[in-house]
């Protein structure tokens, strides 16, 4: 062999290496548009993506969640992060009144039998001007969906836009408190409230990945129906 004739063997690791980088590259991007997809769809998985779930678990039956959430309540003294379901969606002032100190809303426009998309806001402050700006925040989420998608999607998401304009939208189906366990057994015992979910100790809002339980899911945390007629 000439000292100009390269060994075939390092040529093709080269080129092994540069289709498995593309391979990897291809991988990650299909990943990424899969989460922004089911993210923004209605029904589909939590939007916040991080190290605790709070919710139940895809398809598990309600009576099943709610009898492990007692086990999940700190022991007394100690304050964490939690999630609190409601038994219907609420307004920005009852949001503010049930938990003036909530860090986090979970919005969501009750359409019967429509799926619509949960939408998750950070609050900054507290009480009734926060959840109105998060509102807001919600509002131009869902006219952004309403733009970018098309056909039904669309038609939902705009549907949602028209809803989240309303002031006295009921449109708030969860929200993230940081309490202690006497705060959170109060919360628990309030009319309204369904369930109380706590994350370990020392999880802040922006670690958490929400789920919650929908009002109108009664016997299994499944996705609602979508078959039912938009509102004109």
């Amino acid at each position: 062999m000439s000292g100009r004739e390269q060994d075939p063997a390092p040529l093709l690791s080269r080129r092994g290496r540069l289709v498995l980088i593309g391979a990897c590259v291809v991988a990650v991007l299909i990943a990424v548009a899969y989460v922004t997809a089911q993210a923004s769809a209605p029904g589909g998985p939590p939007v916040a993506q991080g190290q605790v779930r709070l919710g139940p678990d895809p398809g598990e039956p309600v009576a099943d969640y709610l009898a492990r959430l007692p086990a999940s309540l700190p022991t007394p003294g100690t304050r964490v992060s939690a999630l609190v379901q409601l038994s219907a969606e609420i307004t920005t002032a009852q949001a503010a009144t049930l938990a003036p100190s909530a860090v986090e809303a979970v919005f969501r426009v009750p359409i019967p039998r429509v799926q619509t998309a949960l939408r998750f806001q950070l609050l900054t402050g507290g009480g009734e001007p926060a959840l109105t700006v998060a509102q807001a925040q919600a509002l131009h989420a869902a006219e952004a969906d309403a733009q970018r998608q098309t056909g039904r999607p669309a038609a939902v998401a705009a549907a949602e836009a028209a809803a989240y304009r309303g002031p006295s939208c009921a449109c708030i189906v969860a929200l993230v408190v940081q309490a202690d366990r006497a705060g959170l057994d109060a919360l628990a015992a309030t009319p309204g409230v369904r369930a109380v979910q706590a994350a370990p100790a020392g999880i802040t809002a922006r670690e958490l990945a929400l789920s919650p339980l929908l009002p109108d899911q009664a016997t299994a945390a499944t996705p609602p129906p979508d078959d039912g007629p938009l509102p004109s």
